[in-house]
């Protein structure tokens, strides 16, 4: 068995042999039914494995979908026109930071469908980039972009930077409103939803799916997916472990499993943990070994929340759906960073109760990220 650790290529993985948990049964949903999502997930969730799947699919690259459920019902695999923008590559620390990739992008497109010297605006460029391919190409365009918000989150702590970085992005994003007569689907990936974006206020044509149920299995690996795609390797675990494999898989439940991201969904595997654990046959904090965010532990630092009570937190839904910069409230981004979930729900009250997904948070919380916290250092 190949783990694709750290790949987040869909053409890397089914060229080279590396499992691949079957999700295009939601992408073909997703295009069948709407054309412009946003969908907020945690950090190494498979969100950029999810849109270069979505990209692949509108490159019409039908033999990297063979035997998957999406073969079954697609039949014509049209070729579109495809920008995908990845805001990863960035620190964002200077103004110039977000210019930077965007130029990156635009530039690229612009060697492919030609530029109009007349636009000299990041968002001039962009929407005659769109305008161009749809032209050249005689089919709508599509977009994806991957961690929309990484530029927000990164200076969260900055308020003047954070507010020159929404100027930019609200007036970019926003082409994907007055460009819509060209556009095919667009799709939208971050941690975080901003509520001062115009992204959501003034795209409101962009469906939020990060608490769909019917999308809530779209990232992640549900147990059945656990048993169907590594039932050998589950086996051999076990053998290590000296353990049944029944007993194995309730320790990896406790471990990695308990992402709720609707109330009436079962709780999900972190497909990070899980791979890297099953690729090593070792429980370990895997997703806390890689780092803890830079911007979750400005936004405690500056917090009054009393942590004590992470474990037990009852909200109104919309307090915790998106996050307004200057909001002293952290559960927002601690929610939608992964690090609590949908505990319980009461539909006479619409209040829903968040607690910690699986030990692995718990305790990787506890013993990251409180001691940054410097009200309740030494406390907890």
């Amino acid at each position: 068995m190949k783990y694709p650790i750290g790949i987040q290529s869909f053409e890397k993985i089914r060229t080279n042999g590396y499992v691949y948990i079957d999700k295009t049964e939601y992408i073909y949903k997703m295009v069948q039914e709407g054309s412009a999502y946003f969908l907020s997930r945690p950090r190494r969730f498979g969100k950029s494995l999810l849109v270069s799947t979505l990209e692949a699919y509108f490159k019409g690259k039908r033999e990297l979908f063979e035997g998957l459920d999406i073969e079954k019902e697609e039949r014509e695999w049209k070729v579109y026109p495809v920008l995908h923008i990845d805001l990863n590559a960035e620190t964002y620390s200077e103004p110039s930071d977000i210019k930077t990739v965007l130029e990156r992008h635009l530039n690229a497109w612009e060697d492919k469908y030609g530029r109009d010297t007349r636009e000299q605006t990041l968002s001039d460029r962009f929407y005659g980039i769109i305008h161009r391919a749809y032209q050249t190409t005689g089919s709508p365009v599509v977009v994806l972009v991957d961690e929309y918000d990484k530029p927000l989150l990164q200076s969260i702590h900055n308020e003047p930077l954070q507010q020159e970085y929404r100027a930019i992005l609200k007036a970019f994003y926003g082409v994907l409103k007055s460009t819509d007569a060209y556009l095919k689907f667009v799709f939208l990936t971050g941690v975080t939803k901003f509520g001062q974006v115009s992204v959501f206020s003034d795209l409101n044509h962009l469906k939020d799916i990060s608490q769909d149920a019917r999308y809530g299995n779209l990232c992640g690996i549900t147990p059945e997916e656990l048993q169907k795609n590594f039932r050998q390797e589950l086996i051999e675990f076990a053998r290590k472990e000296n353990t049944s494999v029944e007993n194995l898989c309730t320790r990896m439940k406790s471990m990695y499993d308990g992402y709720r991201f609707n109330h009436t969904m079962q709780g999900i595997y972190n497909p990070f943990s899980l791979l890297n654990a099953m690729d090593a046959m070792e429980f370990r904090s895997y997703w806390f070994a890689t780092g803890t965010p830079t911007f979750l532990i400005e936004l405690l630092k500056k917090s009054d929340y009393d942590l004590r009570r992470l474990e037990s937190i009852e909200i109104d839904e919309s307090q915790f759906t998106s996050y307004r910069a200057g909001n002293s409230d952290p559960i927002p981004v601690i929610y939608q960073s992964g690090y609590l979930t949908i505990k319980d729900y009461d539909e006479r009250f619409r209040i829903y109760k968040l607690g910690f997904p699986n030990d692995e948070v718990k305790y990787g919380f506890l013993n990251s990220l409180v001691p940054y916290y410097t009200s309740l250092s030494g406390e907890v």
